[in-house]
């Protein structure tokens, strides 16, 4: 794959603006919140998918050693593998930073390939629920109602050996 396509940083800001484009279902994330995106460039030297890294949504796997991808996305025709080669960077920049754990999450209706391709196991379900329904009552954040929370969801982690 690293024929084909490399790995350079990009900014947040920038990694939502091409989710805002190409991805088919979600939104960029709010407020461009995040830690850090990386993007995967092919030889000519275009964006053809993008990955954000953030601090993980539930207070569960807020650890100081789990990072959560919340967005992924490659556009039609990316390099097959694109998705798996993020993954695995991502991966590898978390374990060399002393990460242990990377969490993503997938709509139960997706097949999980590019995890699965990228050393990844299901480690859990998220059923449909409307806990966000009273949150904003909580912090004053109003929020969207999305269809994302009404579906069944699969968490995928990777866990690696020992930190670096």
């Amino acid at each position: 794959m690293a024929k084909v396509i490399s790995a350079k940083p990009i900014s947040i800001k920038e990694a939502n603006a091409f989710i805002a484009e190409h991805h088919r279902r979600h939104r960029p994330t709010t407020r461009n919140n995040g830690k850090w995106a990386l993007a995967a460039v092919n030889l000519s030297g275009e964006v053809v998918g993008v990955v954000i890294a953030s601090s993980p949504v539930s207070a569960t796997y807020m650890d100081g050693v789990t990072i959560e991808l919340t967005r992924l996305c490659v556009k039609d025709g990316a390099p097959k593998g694109a998705c798996s080669f993020l993954l695995s960077k991502c991966c590898a920049i978390w374990r060399s930073m002393g990460g242990e754990r990377v969490i993503t999450y997938t709509l139960a209706s997706e097949s999980g390939a590019s995890l699965k391709g990228a050393g990844w196991t299901m480690s859990g379900t998220v059923k449909p629920h409307k806990r966000w329904q009273n949150k904003s009552k909580t912090d004053g954040i109003e929020r969207a109602k999305l269809q994302i929370y009404e579906v069944m969801k699969y968490r995928w982690t990777r866990t690696f050996a020992e930190a670096i």
